[in-house]
């Protein structure tokens, strides 16, 4: 019931007891709540990442849009317009098909990624 409805709710709120942890090289650790691995779900996905200082992944254009919110440390966004350093306390978004590289400032990262559509490694387009 919601705030003085009389009508209920059955099948639509689902309870996440807690995330499926994704394997990935380089020491990043990758919880993920919501997903396609964690909820079965394709429309978004949102993870908890903890990365250490010096990690950093391939550039790629993601075939989704992408929203950071760091809690710790910082996370260092390079893109066609530069670098952009993106503190504990701030967020960032990149766009579909923007080429981007993340990699963890010098005392690592936390930090919470919020993708629309679900992020998946077929979309991720990642270079070798």
């Amino acid at each position: 019931m919601i705030s003085g409805s009389t009508d209920t709710l059955v099948g639509m709120v689902r309870k996440i007891e807690g995330p499926t942890r994704v394997p990935v090289p380089g020491g990043k650790v990758i919880d993920e709540y919501v997903g396609r691995v964690n909820s079965g779900d394709e429309q978004v996905s949102i993870a908890h990442m903890v990365a250490p200082a010096g990690w950093s992944e391939p550039a790629q254009a993601p075939g989704f849009a992408e929203y950071t919110l760091v809690l710790k440390g910082s996370v260092v966004v390079e893109h066609e317009g530069g670098t952009t350093v993106v503190e504990a306390g701030q967020a960032f978004a990149s766009e579909p098909g923007e080429k981007i590289r993340y990699s963890a400032g010098p005392s690592g990262a936390e930090y919470v990624a919020v993708c629309l559509p679900a992020f998946s490694p077929e979309t991720a387009n990642r270079e070798e």
